[in-house]
């Protein structure tokens, strides 16, 4: 466990490496004694201060729901960051390449809530019953600490969060089996990685109810109209300077972002 000044100075860590693009040696060396508690607390931190900045809270994302994502973090349980403002880019967004360190994207479901939810004993149905509606999205994911990672680098690095992308067709939760919801990811004109909705957790509204049970332990409440992003169903893709990356919901759409 860490003491209060080294959660600060992990925080202070962090928020330089984003601030300079350049990953920071792993707060996991840096601080051996580190513990998930202490990570989401340093994730805390970091938020803290960038609302205290001026930025907003829209929400949350759900990491490392699926085998395909743990399998390649090796990292063997999911984990949550906050989603602020200044992350939510438009459809079809030229983003400069520049802005991260080393990004890279991830299709997934997005939960958009009509009503709160508050753990713990959060179940599917509940979720089902709370969200407005789901709509396809592209999530970017970046690394403000080197790799390999465990698991307190990626909680305390505020789940790798970096940008969210929404498009294609809004739908209400009981519109279509969310389970079978499935998408093709292109970087430019190749397939790079399809994958279904299931691969997360069963169903991708379990990644919102693991999500409400975990933050629910500490007070917090996932808040009508925020954005909830329930994790990714395949594995990431690199992003490279010049790199459009498109993800083909099919029946429910498509959304895309371009690296500049």
């Amino acid at each position: 466990m860490l003491t209060d000044k080294e959660r600060l100075q992990a925080a202070d860590i962090l928020m330089e490496a984003e601030r300079t693009r350049k990953p920071a040696l792993q707060l996991s060396k840096t601080f051996p004694n580190i513990e998930v508690e202490d990570s989401y607390a340093i994730q805390s931190e970091v938020t803290r201060r960038k609302i205290a900045k001026g930025r907003k809270l829209i929400g949350h994302k759900v990491g490392l729901t699926s085998k395909a994502m743990q399998q390649s973090s090796q990292i063997d349980e999911p984990d949550y960051g906050h989603l602020l403002d200044d992350m939510m880019l438009a459809d079809g967004a030229k983003v400069p390449h520049a802005n991260y360190c080393v990004p890279r994207v991830e299709p997934e479901l997005a939960f958009v809530l009509g009503s709160p939810l508050k753990g713990p004993g959060i179940g599917l149905l509940d979720v089902l019953r709370a969200t407005e509606y789901v709509v396809p999205a592209i999530e970017i994911i970046d690394a403000r600490v080197q790799n390999p990672r465990k698991i307190m680098d990626t909680v305390a690095d505020n789940g790798a969060a970096a940008g969210i992308i929404l498009g294609g067709r809004p739908v209400k939760p009981t519109e279509v089996d969310l389970r079978w919801v499935g998408a093709v990811f292109y970087r430019n004109s190749e397939i790079e990685e399809t994958g279904l909705a299931a691969g997360v957790l069963g169903h991708p509204a379990m990644g919102i109810a693991w999500l409400a049970n975990k933050v629910g332990r500490f007070g917090t409440v996932l808040e009508p109209g925020h954005i909830m992003l329930s994790g990714s169903f395949t594995r990431p893709v690199w992003a490279d300077k010049g790199d459009t990356l498109h993800a083909d919901f099919g029946p429910l759409g498509a959304v895309a972002v371009q690296f500049t």
